[in-house]
C-alpha cells in the first residue's frame, strides 16, 4: 500500500534575514553601521581642495605656475660673485672744477669728466687748484691715503709771485705757524718751469714782478695748506698743481683726462 508524499517543512528563517524584535519588552537596537567622523572630515577637506577657486564675480582664479623642480633648479644655479673689483682712478683735475659729483649751482664737477660709478675722492683739491686727484672704491686705500700718520707724501708744483731765497724756504722746511697750528716740516726746492698745459683762464701775472716755481712735498692735508704756507713767508701762490700722491703721478695724463687702474696691476 503506497504512502502519501511527505511534505518537507521549509525553514523560513534561513531564507529571510532576521527581523528586529520590536516587542514591548525588547528595546530597539542601534544601527550596526559605524560612523567615522575623521574619514568624513578628510573627505570634506578633499572635496574643498578639488573645487576651483573663484573670484567675487564667479570667474575662475588663475593659479600661478608652480615648478615642482624649483628647489632642484635653485640648488643647481651657480653662485655669481658680485664683489666689485677694487680700482683707483687717476684724474688730472682742471682749474675751476669741484671735487664732488653734484652741485646745485651748476658748476663743473667730477661728473662732467668721470663716468665711473661708486668711486670717491681720496682727499680733496681746491676748485682753483689743478692736478692729480685720486678716486677709489676701496675704503681702506681711501683711509690710508688721507691719514696723516701714514705719511703719504704729496708733491705740488707751485708758482709763486717773487723770488724766495733759500733762507726764506728754510722756514717751510722747518715748519711755520699757521692759524690752525704748526705745519710739519716740508721738502721744498726751486724747480724749472714745468712743461705743462696752459691754464684756462690764464694766470694773472704782474709784468714787473717775476715768478718762481717751487716743488713742495708734504704729507698733511689741511685746508688750502700750501697756499697759506707760501703766503706766510710773503710769496703768494699764483698757480698750484698737484703732481704726485704716493706712487701715482700725472705722467702721461693730460688735463681733464682720467685712467682707471685695478689695484694690484702695475701703474
Amino acid at each position: 500500500m503506497s504512502q502519501p508524499p511527505v511534505s518537507k517543512s521549509i525553514n523560513k528563517n534561513k531564507l529571510s534575514p532576521k527581523r528586529a524584535n520590536t516587542g514591548a519588552g525588547s528595546p530597539a537596537k542601534p544601527s550596526a553601521k559605524p560612523t567615522n567622523k575623521s574619514s568624513a572630515n578628510r573627505a570634506t577637506v578633499a572635496e574643498s581642495k578639488v573645487l576651483p577657486a573663484r573670484n567675487a564675480n564667479g570667474s575662475l582664479k588663475k593659479e600661478p605656475f608652480k615648478n615642482p623642480n624649483r628647489r632642484a633648479v635653485a640648488a643647481a644655479k651657480p653662485v655669481v660673485n658680485q664683489t666689485i673689483a677694487p680700482v683707483i682712478v687717476l684724474f688730472n683735475k682742471p682749474f675751476d672744477v669741484l671735487c664732488q659729483f653734484t652741485d646745485e649751482q651748476g658748476r663743473k664737477t667730477l661728473k662732467d669728466y668721470i663716468p665711473i660709478a661708486d668711486v670717491y675722492a681720496a682727499g680733496r683739491l681746491d676748485r682753483d687748484s689743478e692736478g692729480l686727484l685720486l678716486l677709489t672704491n676701496d675704503g681702506q686705500l681711501q683711509a690710508r691715503l688721507t691719514e696723516p700718520k701714514k705719511k703719504t707724501f704729496k708733491i705740488y708744483w707751485v708758482q709763486v709771485e717773487g723770488v724766495p731765497s733759500e733762507d726764506v724756504l728754510t722756514k717751510l722746511r722747518q715748519g711755520v705757524e699757521l692759524n690752525d697750528g704748526m705745519t710739519l716740516p716740508a721738502k721744498v726746492k726751486i724747480m724749472d718751469s714745468p712743461d705743462i698745459w696752459p691754464r684756462n683762464p690764464p694766470v694773472r701775472e704782474r709784468k714787473n714782478i717775476p715768478t718762481t716755481w717751487l716743488e713742495i712735498q708734504i704729507h698733511e692735508g689741511r685746508n688750502r695748506q700750501v697756499r697759506r704756507m707760501t703766503a706766510h713767508i710773503g710769496f703768494p701762490t699764483l698757480r698750484l698743481i698737484r703732481y704726485k700722491i704716493g706712487q701715482w703721478s700725472l705722467d702721461n695724463l693730460p688735463s681733464g683726462e682720467h685712467k682707471c687702474i685695478r689695484l694690484g696691476d702695475q701703474v
